[in-house]
C-alpha cells in the first residue's frame, strides 16, 4: 500500500510503498477513503524538516534539552549517533480521516465490515491507503453523512475539547485567535452553543469565512476595530472566554487575550502558540488559564488508545471517542458546517506535489482533503464475498434425546466412492445406529450398498425418505453440484443433515442453505471437515496450549494430478478441484486458530492449476495454503506447520506430530494407517443427533469456511485481497 511520510533530516517527502498493517485484536483495518490536511500541524513539521540543524534546534527548544541531557549520560558519540539515527528514518503525517472497515479484530463488536468510520490519531489515523485504528480511536459515521465531511472528525474533536475547557454558557462573549482550520470550528461550535464570537486573524479572507459561519465580528488583531466590538459586545466588562487557536512565535495572543478578557475570564489554550504570560496582566484580572489536551480524555493514555480500556461515563463524560462520535453527530445534524472550509480535495498520488504547493504558499487554503481510490462512493477498493448472517428462530436449535435403547437412523444419499470407502465402514455395525435407506440415482448402487452395509431398504425415491418420520438423520454424499439444492430439502423436511464438502458452490446456495435454515428454524447441519478430528491433531493442539500472540500457519497439499477422466475435472457444472477440496485445509487452518478468516488472497500459476491461497484472521494471524499438483507423487499429500509464541507444531500427514517449546514432544509410534478424523467426526455427528446436542461444528463456522472457499476465484480474477464482507 501506499503512505506520505517525511525525512526529518533531510526534509524529504515522498508517497511511499509499506506492507499492509495486521488487523490485531481491538480494533478495526480501515480502508481510506478521504483524509485530511492539517493545514497547522502538519505544514509546521513539514516546514521544519526543511530546516537546517540548527534551525530545527531553534525551533525545538524542548528536544536540545533531551539532547543535552543524553550527552550528559550518555556521552556525544553515543548521543550523536541515536539523534542522527532517528533523524534520518521515515515519519508519518496526518492523523484524521473517514474509510471503510475492511477486516474487524476481535474483541470488536460495534462495527463491521463495510461501515464507514472516522479516525483519529496521529499513530492510526494516517495518510495512508490503509490504517489499523484501535476501538477507542474510531466511531461509525453516521447515515447520509458525507464522508468527506466525517474526514474532519479528528479536528472537530479538538476543537470542540477547546470549546469544554471554556466552559461557555448562553449569552457569554467569546473571543477565538486565529481562525484557521481549528479556530474557524471552534467558532461554529462556540455559536452553535449560543455564545456571540469575536475572531482575530490577520487574513481578511478567513475573517470574512468567520463571520460567515457566525461569528459576530472579525478582525486584525491591531485593529482597533476589535476591541471597539469587544466593548459594545460586553458593555465594556470583556469577553467571558478566549480561545488561543493561533500558531507561530509573537507572544501578541497571549498579550491580547489579557487585554481584551473580562475580570476572572477563562483563557484557553488550543493551539501551538508561544505563552510567555505577562504576570501584572493575568495576575491582576485573576485570569483562568487553561490547556486543551488534544482530543479529550484518553489522549496520550495507553490504557484508554491501545487497550481499549474506556473511562465510567459517570465520572469523565466526554472522552476522547465520545468527542469524535459527538463532532460527527453535530456534522449530520447541520449544527457546524465545514464544507466551506475544503479548500482544496487532491488525489492521493499528488501528495508530494500538494505539500510543496502548500509550503511554498501557491496554495492558499483552510482545509486540504486527501481523496483516495474510491473514495468518493465510500466503498472498499477491494473486491468483497459476504459471509451471509446465519438467522435462526431462537438461537441454536437443539432436538428432543432419543429415547434409550432406541438408534438412531440414517438415510444416505449417494452411496459412491467416498461414501462407501471412508464413511459407511465407521457407521456400519456401529452400536445405536441403524442404517435405514440409501438413495441413489440407480437401482443397481443402491442395490449395491444395501447389500454391503446392511441398509434396512434401497431406493431411489428421495421423497419418500424425507417424508419418513422415523429418519433422523440424512447424509448428502452425492456430486458437489447437488449438495446445496439436497441440503436445503432436508433441512427443510426437519432432517439432521450431514454432507460431505462442498457445502456450496456458489454465493446464491450458500444464501439459499442459510434461508432454507431461517424458514425451518432447523441448524442441525454439519460439513464433512473430518481434519479437526484427528486424534493426532487433537493432541498435537492439546500439546500447544494456548496461544497469546498472532500465528503464521503454512499448510502444503501435495494434491497430485487427476487421472483422466476423473468427474473432478468438470469445473462447469461441479466447480473447481479447490472448490471441492479447500474447505478441508481452510477449516484445518480456523480450527487451529480458534477464529474465523477475514480475507482471502490467492495467486495461482498458469491454467490455476497450483493455488496459493493467503488467510488473514482478525487478531493479525495469517494462514498459506499452498495447494499444488506438480509435486513429487512420493511426497507425503499433506504437511502443517503452526508458529506462534515461541513453539512451533508440525503434522507430518497424519502420521506423526511434533511440537517445539519449552519442552519437546513428539508422537510416540507410527499409526498403522493414516486416521484423518472421519471416525471421530461421525461419532461426534451421530451424539449430536442421539443426545439432541449442538451439532460438533457451529454453524457460523461452517459458512464462514465455505464463503473463505467461495472467496478463492474471485480473488484470482480480481488480483487483489477479497475482504469477507460480514466475517465475524
Amino acid at each position: 500500500m501506499k503512505q506520505v511520510v517525511q525525512n526529518y533530516k533531510s526534509g524529504e517527502l515522498t508517497v511511499l510503498d509499506v506492507p499492509v498493517p495486521g488487523c490485531k485484536p481491538g480494533g478495526v483495518l480501515v480502508r481510506t477513503a478521504y483524509s485530511l490536511i492539517s493545514t497547522g500541524t502538519e505544514l509546521m513539521k513539514v516546514s521544519e524538516a526543511g530546516m537546517s540543524m540548527l534551525g530545527k534546534a531553534r525551533s525545538r527548544p524542548d528536544q536540545v534539552a533531551k539532547v543535552m541531557q543524553s550527552v550528559a549520560v550518555n556521552g556525544l558519540p553515543a548521543t550523536y549517533s541515536k539523534v542522527m539515527g532517528k533523524l534520518d528514518s521515515y515519519t508519518p503525517l496526518g492523523y484524521s480521516l473517514c474509510g471503510v472497515v475492511e477486516q474487524v479484530g476481535s474483541g470488536i463488536d460495534d462495527v463491521k465490515v463495510g461501515d464507514v468510520v472516522a479516525c483519529a490519531g496521529n499513530e492510526h489515523a494516517l495518510h495512508a491507503e490503509l490504517n489499523w485504528v484501535p476501538k477507542n480511536l474510531y466511531s461509525k459515521v453516521p447515515d447520509g453523512l458525507d464522508p468527506r465531511h466525517a474526514a474532519f472528525g479528528t479536528v472537530g474533536s479538538i476543537a470542540l475539547q477547546g470549546v469544554r475547557q471554556g466552559e461557555p454558557q448562553l449569552g457569554e462573549v467569546a473571543l477565538v485567535i486565529g481562525l484557521g482550520l481549528i479556530g474557524q470550528l471552534v467558532v461554529q461550535l462556540l455559536a452553535a452553543s449560543g455564545v456571540r464570537v469575536v475572531g482575530v486573524d490577520p487574513d481578511p479572507a478567513r475573517c470574512e469565512l468567520a463571520e460567515r459561519l457566525g461569528a459576530e465580528t472579525c478582525g486584525d488583531p491591531a485593529s482597533a476595530a476589535v476591541e471597539a466590538a469587544v466593548a459594545e459586545l460586553t458593555d465594556g466588562h470583556g469577553v467571558d472566554q478566549v480561545y488561543l487557536a493561533a500558531g507561530g512565535g509573537s507572544n501578541e495572543p497571549v498579550e491580547l487575550a489579557a487585554r481584551l478578557a473580562r475580570d476572572r475570564g477563562r483563557v484557553v489554550d488550543i493551539g501551538k502558540c508561544r505563552l510567555d504570560l505577562p504576570w501584572n496582566a493575568y495576575y491582576e484580572k485573576e485570569l483562568d488559564v487553561r490547556f486543551s489536551r488534544s482530543y479529550g480524555p484518553g489522549r496520550y493514555d495507553p490504557s484508554y488508545e491501545l487497550e481499549g480500556r474506556d473511562y465510567p461515563i459517570g465520572y469523565v463524560r466526554w472522552t476522547e471517542r465520545r468527542n469524535l462520535a459527538c463532532f460527527l453527530d453535530l456534522l449530520s445534524r447541520g449544527s457546524v458546517d465545514v464544507e466551506p472550509l475544503v479548500s482544496h480535495v487532491a488525489d492521493f498520488d499528488d501528495a508530494v506535489e500538494t505539500y510543496g504547493r502548500l509550503k511554498d504558499g501557491d496554495l492558499k487554503a483552510v482545509a486540504v482533503l486527501f481523496r483516495y481510490p474510491e473514495g468518493d462512493t465510500g466503498e472498499a477498493a477491494a473486491p468483497a464475498v459476504a459471509v451471509p448472517a446465519v438467522k435462526r428462530t431462537g438461537g441454536a436449535s437443539s432436538a428432543p434425546a432419543r429415547p434409550a435403547g432406541k438408534p438412531v437412523r440414517l438415510a444416505f444419499v449417494g452411496a459412491g466412492n467416498y461414501a462407501t470407502s471412508m464413511l459407511l465402514p465407521h457407521l456400519a455395525g456401529r452400536e445405536g445406529v441403524e442404517l435405514s435407506t440409501v438413495v441413489t440415482t440407480t437401482a443397481l448402487s443402491a442395490a449395491n450398498a444395501q447389500r454391503k452395509f446392511g441398509f434396512a431398504e434401497a431406493t431411489t425415491d428421495l421423497d419418500a425418505v424425507l417424508d419418513d418420520p422415523s429418519v433422523d438423520a440424512v447424509f448428502v454424499v452425492t456430486r458437489h453440484s447437488s449438495h446445496a439444492e439436497l441440503t436445503q430439502r432436508a433441512l427443510l423436511a426437519g432432517k439432521a443433515v450431514f454432507v460431505e464438502k462442498p457445502l456450496a458452490l456458489t454465493e446464491d446456495e450458500l444464501a439459499g442453505v442459510l434461508a432454507a435454515v431461517e424458514k425451518s428454524g432447523n441448524d442441525r447441519l454439519q460439513v464433512g471437515f473430518n481434519r479437526r478430528f484427528a486424534p493426532l491433531l487433537q493432541e498435537a493442539r492439546q500439546r500447544f496450549g494456548a496461544r497469546t500472540g498472532p500465528a503464521n500457519l503454512r499448510y502444503l497439499v501435495n494434491a497430485g494430478r487427476l487421472q483422466h477422466g476423473s468427474w473432478y475435472l468438470r469445473q462447469g457444472t461441479e466447480g473447481s478441484r479447490f472448490a471441492g477440496e479447500g474447505g478441508h485445509f481452510i477449516d484445518t487452518a480456523s480450527w487451529l486458530l480458534g477464529a474465523d478468516p477475514v480475507s482471502v488472497y490467492a495467486v495461482s500459476t498458469s491454467g490455476a492449476d497450483d493455488l496459493q491461497v493467503v488467510l488473514r484472521y482478525p487478531d493479525g494471524s495469517t494462514a498459506t495454503i499452498s495447494y499444488v499438483t506438480t509435486g513429487a507423487p512420493g511426497f507425503p499429500k499433506e504437511t502443517l506447520d503452526l508458529v506462534a509464541d515461541g513453539k512451533v507444531l508440525r503434522l507430518d500427514d497424519f502420521v506423526r506430530a511434533s511440537v517445539h517449546g519449552g519442552k519437546r514432544w513428539v508422537s510416540s509410534r507410527l499409526p498403522k494407517a493414516r486416521d484423518k478424523g472421519q471416525n471421530a467426526e461421525l461419532a461426534a455427528f451421530v451424539r449430536a443427533v442421539r443426545t439432541g446436542g449442538p451439532m460438533p461444528v457451529p454453524l457460523e463456522s461452517l459458512v464462514a469456511t465455505t464463503a473463505a472457499t467461495l472467496a478463492v476465484p474471485a480473488g484470482l480474477a480480481a488480483g487483489v485481497p477479497v475482504a469477507l464482507a460480514g466475517a465475524r
